[in-house]
């Protein structure tokens, strides 16, 4: 078979990509305990290869969705990682890396938690495929509640059962969900201009700034229910960090900023780690 031999991928090359595509990630996930920080790297790199997918801009929309179909298909083979390389491999040209070494990313998580980042993998690309069907089109707080989950909520749901995996920590999974949305609005706030830009439109019919901040809040009120509930340990030092920028970028956006400074970042960081 061509390409990269799938024995070939380490753990350093993980790392090293989870740091080129998430800056708000890579620091807590690269602190989680052994183990869970694989199986966490492992769902988030395969959810952002599925992500790039959805986003890039010079693949037609039917050969996405067919792609994220192949996808999801794969998950239920009897050789995953083989036939995501075949299937991946001739658009190596095209999507980034993140994308094409896909099936290297699986490696990382231990056999114990695969069943359940396999089925979360499987499930955000066939609602993904869903997204791209529709053109993203959002018309009511309905439909954005549907787009919100498929990105970010279920991802909550999925991090909520590894907690329990690495050490039986409980979690609810319905805050879970508006941890997930309430972290996806934020982008979604952040990101107006440019989404604009690319002609998509996450803000349903009629709705100003103001709304979806009010949007934001109730979720992110969960979020803090949510994280105030973990016991300590390294799920809720995981949650602790991305809410807290999350709180932050929504404060900078309503008092007239558009995003976190470095400097900003890095003294959360601090305050959340210390």
């Amino acid at each position: 078979m061509e390409g990269i031999p799938i024995a070939n991928v380490s753990h350093n090359d993980a790392m090293t990509m989870l740091e080129q595509t998430s800056r708000t990630f890579f620091i807590p996930i690269s602190r989680l305990t052994e183990g869970l920080k694989e199986a966490v790297a492992s769902a988030y790199l395969c959810m952002r290869a599925i992500d790039e997918i959805e986003d890039h801009e010079s693949i037609a929309d039917q050969t996405k969705i067919t792609l994220l179909h192949s996808i999801r298909a794969t998950f239920h083979s009897n050789n995953v990682m083989q036939e995501l390389q075949q299937l991946l491999e001739p658009y190596a040209n095209i999507l980034p890396a993140v994308s094409v070494r896909m099936h290297e990313w699986l490696l990382l998580c231990p056999s114990s938690a695969a069943q359940t980042v396999y089925r979360y993998i499987a499930m955000m690309s066939e609602q993904m495929a869903e997204w791209v069907q529709r053109k993203w089109s959002i018309r009511t707080e309905e439909d954005l509640d549907g787009y919100t989950y498929s990105v970010a909520g279920m991802v909550g749901e999925m991090l909520s059962e590894l907690w329990q995996w690495h050490d039986g920590t409980i979690a609810d999974k319905v805050k879970a969900v508006a941890f997930g949305r309430g972290l996806q609005a934020v982008n979604i706030l952040r990101n107006r201009t440019e989404d604009l830009e690319r002609g998509v439109d996450f803000y349903p019919d009629g709705w100003e700034q103001a709304d979806m901040i009010r949007y934001i809040d109730r979720n992110l009120q969960l979020a803090n229910e949510y994280v105030a509930d973990l016991k300590q340990g390294p799920a809720l030092e995981f949650c602790a960090l991305p809410l807290a920028l999350a709180h932050a970028t929504v404060q900078t956006i309503a008092g007239g900023g558009t995003k976190l400074s470095r400097a900003n970042v890095m003294d959360i960081v601090s305050r959340v780690s210390s």
